[in-house]
């Protein structure tokens, strides 16, 4: 019997030119599933075969579980103070083995089980090759296409075959058959049958590779691409950095007579590419990529992560772009969330930031609406500006004493301590699912809490203007709105509520949307 496991193994190792230590390990995996079968339940079975004699042995075994788990596969698991009976120093998640009668390893045995080794050596081989693939470094695949499946391109290079996926085709290009194609890993799939290499050739990385292989300079470390946006087959965007001073970064890209560009079209299907000055100024950059349209102005939102960008009437159907490509691109590339307005929408937008401003210090630090307007011409936003700026700063506004700087920082003082309080009071019996939504913090929680929205489905069946409403305004008001059904609300009123409600807010009521299933 063990002469004829040694000639089974060394048959199988030649016959698929592989190591044996495999043959060994799947033989052993099918002399296991054989045992199994004697047993009524999933039972944990495992073969030893000695590399030297050919003799085997075979075991059942017990995985040792915590007490406080549990059971959850009773013909495979002990629990620790069950397994301490027998060993008294094992710990969890060792096993218990217990010797048991092996099968009988015989010409007819050998016949069945051999296509169960077959096809173990086989994975194994495939995975062996698909190792030594990956440990080449290799990004870009270049191959022929075998066939298709269900629209998929699966496509030979070397011995491997890879899956170029029909939504990762560059839309209108017709691949056939013994075409050759060029694309991107985009991932290993482990879990498919198949071609396991995942392609594709509309990830924004395969440009970026393709201009490695065009631009030398990149490969020398004298140039970098820091971000790829793509439109696949219509138009991309690329971010460019000289690492040396003297090297144009945008002309290298391109290329004499722009023949590092073109070489580039050709393999996207004539797919435009904007090439763009990178920045560590965030403004300037976006300013780029919002390329070629001219832009006025521009302000940055650090919190929101977003810039407002001012162009004139003759700039903007340019810097939007055919259906809003443009500034989606270029959204992407800078990571920035974009917003593209005119002159008089920005002023519009600013007067009505400058009246909520307004309002909140009339309210909060009980001045009237002369003081509130010198501290918004001042550049005071928050109360939390007023409250902590060094109080030289504020001594600077002339409209000012010492007496009346002194009462305001501590009357805003006095309002953040009170809203504080007032929303760890909104906090009380809140849903923990809507405290931890993420993206929502603990004083906008309590303002929901104070308004009685205490769990995710309240929350997500919010009205966009109630929600709007309670972001703006004091609890009280928010109520009153809400109850008569903004009835009584002025024009100024709406225009803020209806720009609290902005993207920020819609995100947070999508994930409880998402939470709750209640859209």
């Amino acid at each position: 019997m063990s002469r004829e496991v040694l000639l089974l193994v060394d048959a199988l190792a030649r016959e698929k030119n592989v190591d044996k230590e495999i043959v060994f390990g799947a033989l052993e995996h099918a002399l296991a599933q054989a045992t199994k079968k004697r047993y009524e339940g999933d039972v944990d079975i495992r073969v030893a075969i000695d590399r030297d004699t050919g003799e085997f042995e075979s075991f059942r075994r017990w995985h040792v579980v915590p007490d406080e788990a549990g059971l959850q596969l009773p013909d495979q698991e002990i629990l620790l103070f069950e397994a301490h009976e027998q060993i008294p120093d094992i710990e969890v998640d060792e096993y218990i083995e217990e010797p048991i009668e092996s099968v009988e390893f015989g010409r007819r045995f050998a016949q069945d089980t051999k296509q169960v080794v077959l096809q173990r050596v086989r994975d194994a081989e495939r995975e062996q090759i698909l190792n030594d693939f990956l440990s080449r470094g290799d990004s870009l695949v270049t191959g022929s296409i075998k066939r298709m499946e269900r629209g998929d391109a699966i496509v030979e290079s070397g011995k491997i075959e890879a899956r170029l996926p029909r939504d990762q085709m560059i839309p209108k290009e017709n691949l056939r058959i013994g075409d050759r194609v060029r694309a991107y890993i985009l991932r290993i799939d482990r879990s498919m049958r198949g071609p396991q290499v995942i392609l594709s050739r509309t990830a924004p990385q395969f440009i970026m590779r393709l201009f490695e292989l065009e631009v030398p300079e990149i490969e020398q470390g004298l140039l970098q691409i820091k971000s790829a946006a793509r439109d696949p087959g219509v138009r991309a965007k690329i971010a460019v950095h000289a690492l040396d001073k003297r090297i144009d970064p945008i002309g290298t890209c391109v290329g004499m007579r722009g023949s590092r560009v073109q070489a580039v079209t050709g393999e996207l299907g004539g797919e435009r590419v904007d090439i763009v000055l990178w920045s560590e100024d965030p403004a300037q950059f976006v300013i780029g990529a919002l390329a070629p349209a001219n832009v006025s102005s521009i302000m940055v939102d650090e919190e929101k992560h977003a810039m407002d960008v001012v162009v004139d009437e003759e700039n903007l159907a340019i810097a939007i772009g055919r259906s809003g490509q443009n500034v989606r691109l270029a959204s992407e590339l800078t990571d920035w969330k974009i917003n593209i307005m005119t002159a008089e929408e920005s002023a519009d937008k600013l007067a009505l930031e400058r009246a909520a401003i307004r309002s909140l210090f009339m309210e909060k630090l009980d001045v009237d609406s002369e003081v509130a307007d010198i501290l918004v011409e001042e550049g005071f936003a928050t109360l939390e500006e007023i409250a902590y700026v060094p109080l030289a700063e504020m001594l600077q506004i002339e409209a000012f004493d010492e007496d009346t700087v002194n009462e305001l920082r501590n009357r805003a003082r006095d309002a953040l301590v009170t809203e504080a309080i007032a929303s760890e009071e909104g906090l009380e019996g809140m849903e923990e699912g809507l405290v931890n939504l993420q993206g929502l913090d603990r004083h906008t929680a309590g303002k929901l809490g104070l308004a009685g929205i205490k769990t995710l489905a309240a929350f997500a069946n919010l009205a966009y203007d109630e929600f709007g409403a309670i972001l703006a305004f004091s609890t009280d008001r928010a109520r009153d709105l809400i109850a008569n059904g903004f009835a009584d609300a002025s024009d100024e009123e709406m225009k803020l509520i209806d720009a609290k409600y902005d993207d920020h807010a819609k995100a947070l009521q999508e994930q409880a949307w998402r939470l709750t299933g209640s859209k």
